[in-house]
């Protein structure tokens, strides 16, 4: 007895995979923050002009500069 091959499936194209979507928006244009220390204190610097306080803690000074950097 002779039998056809079944016929292929087809399916609706579904949504873009999650790693298809556009990364992160980075800083704004003509933003580049820094740290600067001076003594026991570090501080975060902006290109557009914005300071940080001054801080004990690096890591708190780079965080200033993030957020920063997040904001638009």
């Amino acid at each position: 007895m002779h039998e056809d091959p079944p016929a292929p499936v087809r399916t609706a194209p579904g949504p873009p995979p999650a790693f298809a979507s556009a990364p992160p928006p980075g800083p704004p244009p003509g933003h580049s923050a820094t740290t600067i220390e001076r003594g026991s204190f570090c501080l975060a610097r902006c290109t557009c002009g914005w300071s940080g306080p001054a801080r004990r803690s690096r890591d708190r000074a780079r965080t200033d500069a993030a957020e920063h950097l997040a904001t638009p």
